[in-house]
């Protein structure tokens, strides 16, 4: 795609809103005009009261424009104006030119609960502010009604003192084997797997570093998440391995959540939760994505919907305290129908926690290599089986707590968590609310510090990256490597803490 801005709009939101129209659009340096490649162009300009944009789109030999103005108000800064005044412009001649219109309208970014959050502090109800995201963002009613809920969900559980706590995240990247519409960073060949047991003592050390700082810091674990790839692809003695060493740094028994991402089910089994539940472990995730035997098997999910049901007993019979279940609606060869049955069969289940996804997939994914056109602009399958997730499941009693978006996803929409009332997932929002920092270990784990917020909400962020493959990671703390990768962390840790609290 071509894209060119006269004025002050910064070219990442440009793009966001493009790819909003366009999934999976590239923005290649030296892109030449040609019949189907689509040309976008802002003019932005301001004056005291605010901005105003004007926006063009060439489209297969049309062409549309339009303009917007956006004024300065509560909830709206100069950035903010000039942002919306070019989004509102793009959004509809786009929405003339492909006959489509976004759900989320101009509302770009990871955390559309944000928005309602911020109006909440200027006075605004909850219903106002879902009215203030419709007006001003285009967005549909119904999502900004679901941003709002949201958020007022996060205001109840998202106390004073959490600023002065943390969380730790664990991660194992390794899998049985690669679903294809999969980004995260994972391992799945025997020769990679045969890597763990080296890992996991490398991890032990990471662990233990990342507690230590913690303790020298002077701070609380309020959660801890052991994610993936997948963590129960470890046998149940590597898993006794790690849950011993998190033990053994602190009692977890104080945490207020603890949990273990067990995810695939065919490598769930009673003895594995029999190991996480003495230990402490109080959420476990049982992640079919879709009950459609044909579906998962498309997808290169090495399982069907018969194990997800075993996996799922054998969970509720260890007796752990929450169990999630995670769907994506939208994959490829599933349809509303199907999806639908999906939902109705786990509602029957009574999980207390259900996260559904939106599909999306990253350039580096093997279906968008074999599939260019995997995306669905429109989303209409996608669309209707999330609109279908979400009155089914507030039908039911499940309330939405927590809610991200990413790029690329099928329709324009949005990943979303529910619980039954005191069932939420308090890492989930902890993360994606940056509420307090993030102390993380693993292969291509990130650690996140956050600083307290100001009176507006903002907040400083620094980050340590962990290597991105466990052979790097396994260099990393070898010897005097980790001694110094141990002393670095540590150091900057405090170097934080110290300029910022």
């Amino acid at each position: 795609m071509i894209l060119t801005i006269d004025g002050n709009l910064k070219p990442y939101y440009a793009q966001t809103l493009c790819m909003s129209f366009f999934p999976g659009v590239k923005f290649p340096e030296g892109e030449m005009p040609g019949e189907d490649v689509p040309e976008a162009h802002f003019i932005i300009c301001e004056d005291g009261g605010g901005a105003f944009a004007s926006a063009s789109l060439r489209l297969n030999g049309f062409s549309q424009s339009h303009e917007s103005y956006c004024a300065i108000e509560p909830g709206i800064d100069r950035a903010r104006a000039r942002q919306i005044a070019a989004g509102c412009a793009f959004f509809e001649a786009a929405s003339v030119l492909t006959g489509v219109r976004p759900p989320w309208g101009v509302l770009t970014g990871v955390r559309p609960a944000k928005i309602a959050s911020e109006l909440f502090r200027y006075g605004y109800t909850p219903k106002a502010a879902a009215e203030w995201i419709t007006s001003r963002y285009l967005t549909e009613p119904i999502k900004a009604s679901l941003a709002s809920s949201v958020a007022s969900a996060e205001r109840e559980l998202i106390t004073p003192d959490l600023v002065n706590k943390c969380s730790v995240y664990i991660a194992i990247p390794f899998c049985p084997s690669r679903c294809s519409y999969c980004s995260f960073v994972s391992y799945t060949s025997k020769k990679l797997l045969d890597l763990i047991p080296e890992y996991l003592v490398a991890l032990e050390q990471n662990i233990h570093t990342v507690f230590e700082t913690i303790r020298k810091l002077g701070r609380e674990v309020s959660t801890v998440y052991i994610g993936g790839g997948t963590p129960s692809v470890l046998s149940a003695e590597q898993l006794r391995f790690l849950l011993s060493t998190v033990a053994n740094e602190m009692d977890t028994s104080s945490l207020l959540e603890f949990t273990l991402e067990a995810g695939r089910p065919d490598t769930i089994t009673a003895e594995k939760l029999a190991v996480a539940k003495e230990y402490g472990v109080s959420r476990v995730s049982v992640n079919p994505q879709t009950l459609n035997d044909e579906v998962l098997a498309s997808v290169g999910r090495q399982h069907t919907a018969e194990q997800f049901f075993s996996a799922f007993e054998a969970a509720r019979k260890a007796a752990i305290k929450h169990i999630n279940v995670d769907l994506i609606a939208g994959l490829p060869g599933e349809s509303t129908e199907s999806f639908s049955s999906t939902i109705d069969r786990i509602i029957d289940l009574h999980p207390d926690n259900i996260t559904v996804h939106t599909f999306a997939v990253k350039k580096s994914a093997e279906i968008r290599q074999e599939n260019a056109s995997v995306y669905d602009r429109e989303g209409t399958v996608a669309a209707e089986s999330v609109s279908y997730s979400q009155k089914s499941l507030t039908a039911a009693g499940y309330l939405p707590y927590y809610m991200y978006r990413q790029k690329n996803t099928v329709g324009n929409l949005e990943n979303v968590g529910y619980a039954l009332p005191g069932a939420e997932g308090l890492y989930n929002i902890y993360m994606m609310e940056e509420v307090h920092s993030i102390f993380a270990a693993g292969a291509s784990a990130v650690t996140k510090f956050v600083s307290s917020s100001d009176s507006v909400g903002n907040c400083r962020i620094d980050r340590i990256f962990e290597s991105k493959y466990p052979y790097e990671y396994l260099k990393d703390y070898k010897d005097e490597a980790g001694v110094r990768r141990a002393f670095e962390y540590e150091k900057t840790a405090l170097d934080f803490y110290n300029r910022y609290f």
